[in-house]
């Protein structure tokens, strides 16, 4: 765990039991140099016989205390994930921060990197450490704070095992949040069933843990725009009749990380106070395996009232979307964003760390990538191409929930935008949502993917 403190004294002059000095290029930055003239020199002698590359350290202990100095990468916020990591391997309590020109990604990269979910194990890491930040405003870390806590808690529900975050789990822990001010409604199956949501409940049929429906608000007093928001919440994806091989099922306790984003970006945004009235829409279920599981060849009538034809039971997760997304609409949205783990095509398409994203309209398509842009996550823009929509013929229903393999990341999304009249954005992030290995914002697991990027776009609303 980290804490974020302003301090008043610069690296030179300031008392701490370890310093950090940044390391651009082979040289030091201002604080460090005014630290390395208090030293005689030392850092620089110490420097020139290692060569140090960013993301590096070298801990030199000195007359005056100890020193690490710690390779500066291109991006604050993946340097302040770096070195957060590396602090917690070390035994210092607290330490004096060499601050940068770029304060709030440093603040926001030092708390992300020291994210650990280790609450199954039976011997924890309880390592403490405050980390002073000459010259950074409170407020500037007082936010960064509440950001990580909503990226942790989308991170620790991606990081739950399926067998303990089913959908019930889950609508429990969106409960949680009524203790800020967050408005929260469950139903349950018999009420899901009312509202006509065929496809929904179609793909939870075969598990027999029921699914859950979650409806979220926010609303600050004076709230000045609407953001509606939708997550895909699978809590568990085996594919159904179209069964996944044993490695495509590893980490599918995580194919709920847009809903995870969703909560994620409601619990922050409440910490923050952001002005903007904020909607929830979440269905949660298990794509699993039994007598009573839907199969190919099916034909589903969604909440919408168009039927469509089950090609693949592994494409269940846009079943589940379009009747959120039909009822999202019915709700009043004026525009929607959507975060769900669609498509391996995104994957193919774009790599592990950029995620895919389709707008039905420009202007608000644009508004939510120069949001991303700001807040430190990579997505790019892809080609909703109508031409594509042939795909989804049906000869039996209003249209097949899958295409052929040819774009299917873009068929994906032309089967949602089918569902409502809005302005919509589909951010595919099943590529960032959930990370194979450790990297500068975190561990291996759930990512958090999705959460600052909704907060830039509520706070930009």
């Amino acid at each position: 765990m980290i804490t974020l403190k302003r301090a008043t004294t610069g690296l030179a002059d300031g008392q701490a039991p370890l310093k950090v000095a940044w390391v651009k290029e082979g040289a030091l930055l201002p604080q460090g140099e005014a630290l390395d003239a208090r030293l005689g020199g030392l850092l620089r002698r110490a420097l020139a016989g290692v060569g140090l590359k960013a993301g590096e350290s070298l801990l030199l202990h000195t007359e005056e205390g100890a020193v690490l100095l710690f390779g500066l990468l291109e991006d604050a916020r993946e340097s302040g994930g770096k070195l957060a990591q590396a602090l917690l391997r070390l035994a210092f309590p607290e330490a004096l921060v060499e601050p940068l020109e770029e304060a709030y990604p440093l603040a926001e990269g030092l708390l992300l990197g020291a994210y650990r979910f280790d609450r199954h194990k039976t011997e924890k890491e309880a390592k403490a450490l405050t980390l002073h930040l000459p010259g950074v405003p409170e407020e500037l870390l007082a936010r960064a704070g509440k950001v990580a806590e909503g990226v942790y808690f989308a991170r620790d529900l991606v990081n739950e095992p399926p067998n303990l975050l089913t959908p019930e789990a889950l609508a429990e822990r969106a409960l949680e949040l009524r203790a800020l001010g967050v408005e929260v409604e469950v139903l349950d199956e018999k009420a899901i069933k009312e509202l006509g949501m065929g496809a929904f409940l179609a793909v939870a049929q075969g598990s027999e843990n029921p699914p859950r429906f979650l409806k979220l608000r926010y609303a600050q007093e004076g709230a000045r725009a609407r953001l509606d928001l939708v997550g895909k919440g699978l809590t568990f994806d085996s594919g159904g009749y179209s069964l996944k091989p044993t490695e495509g099922m590893a980490t599918m306790k995580g194919d709920m990380a847009g809903a995870a984003a969703v909560l994620g970006a409601f619990k922050a945004a409440a910490l923050l106070g952001l002005p903007v009235e904020l909607r929830g829409y979440i269905a949660a279920c298990e794509n699993l395996i039994s007598g009573r599981a839907y199969r190919v060849g099916d034909v589903l009538k969604t909440l919408s009232g168009k039927t469509v034809e089950v090609m693949n039971t592994d494409a269940e997760g846009r079943l589940t979307l379009a009747d959120a997304l039909a009822y999202a609409q019915r709700e009043g949205a004026e525009r929607i964003l959507e975060l769900s783990t669609l498509t391996g095509a995104a994957v193919v398409a774009l790599g592990e760390e950029v995620a895919a994203l389709f707008a039905t309209d420009g202007a608000w398509g644009e508004t939510v990538r120069e949001a991303a842009q700001r807040a430190g996550e990579k997505v790019w823009p892809m080609p909703l191409e109508r031409a594509y929509r042939e795909k989804l013929k049906s000869p039996v229903a209003d249209l097949k929930n899958v295409g052929d393999r040819n774009g299917g990341a873009i068929t994906a999304a032309l089967f949602l935008s089918e569902f409502v009249k809005v302005p919509l954005v589909h951010l595919d992030i099943a590529g960032p949502a959930f990370a194979k290995k450790a990297h500068a914002l975190g561990p291996e697991g759930g990512t958090g993917f999705g959460v600052r990027t909704l907060l830039e776009v509520a706070q930009a609303l």
